[in-house]
């Protein structure tokens, strides 16, 4: 099993653990849901979503201007 990610200049096929979650993504590469948008399948995603076998997960870093 596994899934696509997409972030900055990562563009990969990687192996699925069982029950993985969005935030467990987002812990492995310590990133935070409060300065990125992920998204799953093409949809935004909530840090409690299991991602499955085949997804494509993008990760879009927001970014603050003043």
């Amino acid at each position: 099993m596994e899934y696509k990610l997409k972030f900055k200049d990562i563009d990969e096929t990687r192996q699925l653990e069982e029950n993985y979650t969005i935030n467990d993504l987002l812990s492995e590469l310590e990133l935070s849901s409060q300065t990125n948008v992920v998204k799953q399948n093409g949809e935004i995603a909530i840090e409690e979503s299991v991602i499955d076998d085949g997804d494509e997960i993008q990760i879009v870093q927001i970014i603050y201007g003043g």
